[in-house]
Formats: C-alpha cells, structure tokens, sequence
C-alpha cells in the first residue's frame, strides 16, 4: 500500500492550503503503473507551473499610445500609410511590386490563352 500527499485549497481566494493523504492500492499490472506514473509526471508539471506563474508583472510596461498617437497625428504631408516609418515605406513598396508584377502575370496569361498556338 502507498501513501501521496494532495494539496487541495480551502476556499477559493484563500491562501490557504491543506495536505491530504490519500491510500493507492499497490499497482498489479503494467497499464496501473503506467497511470501512477503519468499522474506524478502531472503533479510535478502542475507544482512547477504554479511556482512560476505569480500574479504579480516583475516589472510595469511603458505605454507608447500618445507617442503614437502623436506620430501619426502630425501634419507632415505623408499618407497615414507611410507614417510608420522605414518598414511601413518597405512594406508598401513590396506590396507595390507584388500588385505590379501579378498584373503583368495575369495579361501575359490571357495574352497566351487568347491568341493560337501556331503548328509546326
């Protein structure tokens, strides 16, 4: 016979805790151990995500709103798109060249779809 400690709390939003002991009957086959063992496998995990996770933020994040909001509310004469910087330039200009090149693609596809093969 085996003895595992099981911690279970009180009341919820309590700190309190309380230490159960709870009998197994001794494993007799290969599928029983092989639960026990998951289950203490599943323990563990569950103490260790505990230990890790706190409520509390180790440390308070600046909020960069107003800056942005300061950023894209100016009057420079630039789109609202291209206000972000260099990546927000980049990435217009990728996209450009995507829509160019697709357009290409598609009036050579039609081009060749629409006049005859000759035969030789």
């Amino acid at each position: 016979m085996r003895l595992i400690l099981r911690q279970t709390r009180a009341e919820e939003g309590s700190d309190i805790s309380v230490l159960v002991l709870v009998r197994l009957p001794e494993p007799h086959d290969l599928k029983e151990k092989s639960f026990i063992t998951m289950f203490r496998h599943l323990r563990t995990l569950q103490q260790f995500s505990r230990r890790t996770v706190s409520s509390s933020a180790p440390r308070q994040l600046e909020n960069k709103v107003p800056g942005k909001q300061k950023i894209f509310q100016e009057d420079n004469g630039l789109p609202i798109h291209l206000k972000g910087g260099v990546t927000d330039a980049l990435l217009y200009r990728a996209t450009m060249a995507l829509t160019v090149f697709g357009c290409g693609y598609v009036v050579y596809t039609l081009l060749d779809a629409a006049l005859p093969k000759k035969k030789n």
